[in-house]
């Protein structure tokens, strides 16, 4: 059977087939011989990622590329290095980064990761922060069964906070 498939550059057939899943969507770029060398797809030392996952790569390159005003970083320098110049070229190239960032993450602020532990202890902080209010309420509003069982709580949650610390 013929291969049927044309490569999303020049419609010449395709040779080299590159298929990549982000956030469970089947993303597929056919190539031609000629354009996978010419995109660096078929050298892994000069192959950049962030040449394909841009959808402006596959489309011819601006005449006036901007450059960032801070280091002179180029469009096609990001494509080539997969990295930016300097903080100056994330501003820079947000229209481009941006949709980029989307496709790939779950959106496109930074959150990081926190360590259970540390998950652990701002919980029992802000548990520890709300019933210390609650008390304070019910003391002022002389709620004094209620504040009691709140002095409770809050000696509990003190308590079960060291045995964590300990292990």
């Amino acid at each position: 059977m013929a291969n049927s498939l044309k490569c999303d550059l020049c419609s010449k057939p395709a040779t080299v087939h590159l298929t990549q899943i982000v956030n469970n969507k089947i993303h597929k770029v056919d190539l031609c011989e000629a354009c996978a060398q010419a995109k660096g797809v078929t050298d892994p030392s000069g192959f950049s990622l962030a040449d394909l996952l841009l959808k402006a790569s596959l489309n011819p390159e601006p005449t006036g590329e901007a450059r960032c005003e801070s280091c002179g970083f180029t469009q096609q320098d990001f494509k080539k290095t997969g990295r930016f110049g300097c903080p100056s070229c994330y501003q820079h190239f947000g229209g481009l980064l941006e949709p980029m960032l989307d496709s790939m993450h779950k959106g496109i602020a930074h959150t990081g990761k926190v360590p259970r532990r540390a998950l652990e202890r701002r919980s029992l902080h802000e548990r520890l922060s709300l019933l210390e209010t609650e008390l304070d309420s019910a003391v002022k509003a002389e709620r004094y069964e209620d504040a009691a069982r709140f002095r409770d709580e809050i000696s509990q949650v003190k308590q079960a906070g060291v045995r964590r610390e300990e292990t």
